[in-house]
């Protein structure tokens, strides 16, 4: 591992776009000029085409491109006619568009506290949340890693429930051989810039082999046409862009390379750091996308201002649960109620990571880590 003093101090991107987009300028700029040329902006031939070809990843026969994650989710429980009094489990440690959604349509988010070394959804608990009015589930796989997807779905069926999977981070992750998106009853996804597939603005996609659900979601991101001016549902403006379908085209075709990357960095800095703080757990039949590399660590504001301080960016994702968001005071929950996710909360923290990042950068990263943990403030 490289050494480095004051005069090696490094400056990171906590992701590294500037350099993706230099990799593969001339195919981004073709793709997005040849939506120029034919000035098809709304739902141009490139969004089918984009459709197609992550539906066929995914190992579903329908991929519907929409605005945002967080339509994916939107749409999705529209789809399954969620509506006022239903009750949908979700975990509180994730973003806040997981139980926002459910709200939006005037359902109830009832949270189920997450497993502590995958930091996803704990299914052992979820037969106590369960209810008459409880129509569906919404696990998130986060961080890059699938949840327990053969539990929730066999709680799931007990109880003749949908699932809907939040893969916004979790996109091109297998589980047990199969591809996150692919598994539930529907999986949906984010293509926000930052993800492990992003497009250059808001983007996702809803996936799912039910014919049904995939016909009227395709109607309900388009204010409920099934033809022009014919509106059968309720709808929204739910729709993805060409250009953003652009993008993601020419992304697409290094989607697996950049995952391989990524997988090599999370092992590299599992390995440098592993002694000194908590590392993200892979079970053995997962896979990891790393959509963010977080480790834990009670001393977690302290090294993040340290680490900011010295040139390293951090994130936290999430440092405050859901269940103690104002947003959701109206559910009466209180500090307590999910002990494991408060936990976590407090000590998670975010490294730079992208398929990217150097080695010397990542030697870097673990060099001011585990100066800052050992007491010594590193040698930066």
């Amino acid at each position: 591992m490289a050494s480095f003093n004051l005069g090696n101090r490094m400056k990171l991107n906590f992701i590294d776009l500037k350099r993706q987009y230099l990799q593969y300028k001339s195919e981004i700029d073709r793709e997005i000029s040849e939506v120029l040329d034919t000035t098809q902006f709304i739902m141009g031939s490139k969004v089918a085409e984009l459709e197609r070809m992550l539906a066929d990843y995914a190992g579903v026969h329908y991929g519907i491109g929409v605005s945002s994650g967080t339509d994916a989710l939107l749409l999705a429980l529209m789809a399954y006619e969620v509506k006022p009094g239903d009750e949908i489990l979700c975990p509180p440690f994730t973003f806040v568009a997981t139980a926002e959604v459910v709200s939006l349509l005037g359902a109830r988010p009832v949270f189920v506290d997450i497993d502590e070394k995958m930091y996803n959804i704990n299914p052992s608990l979820m037969e106590d949340k369960i209810t008459r009015r409880t129509k569906g589930i919404i696990p998130v796989s986060l961080y890059g890693q699938v949840a327990d997807m053969d539990q929730i779905r066999g709680v799931a069926q007990k109880h003749d429930l949908f699932v809907i999977e939040d893969g916004c981070q979790s996109f091109g992750a297998t589980y047990k051989g199969k591809r996150s998106c692919g598994l539930p009853d529907v999986g949906t996804t984010s293509f926000f810039p930052s993800k492990p597939l992003g497009c250059y603005g808001d983007g996702g996609m809803v996936f799912t082999d039910d014919e049904v659900i995939a016909k009227r979601i395709q109607s309900l991101r388009n204010h409920g046409q099934e033809r022009r001016y014919q509106h059968k549902y309720i709808g929204i403006n739910g729709r993805l862009d060409t250009i953003q379908a652009a993008v993601l085209i020419a992304k697409f075709r290094h989607l697996e390379e950049e995952i391989k990357l990524r997988e090599n960095k999370g092992a590299y800095y599992t390995e440098g750091l592993k002694d000194m703080v908590v590392t993200p757990y892979i079970e053995g039949h997962n896979t990891s996308v790393y959509a963010q590399y977080s480790i834990r660590t009670d001393r977690r504001d302290d090294l993040s201002d340290y680490l900011n301080s010295k040139g390293v960016p951090t994130a936290i994702h999430y440092p405050v649960p859901l269940h103690l968001q104002e947003a959701f005071d109206y559910l009466g929950c209180k500090e307590g109620d999910f002990p494991i996710s408060e936990k976590v909360s407090k000590e998670i923290v975010s490294l730079p990571m992208s398929p990217f990042i150097t080695q010397d950068e990542q030697d870097y990263v673990i060099e001011m880590v585990r100066g800052f943990l050992k007491g010594t403030k590193g040698n930066g």
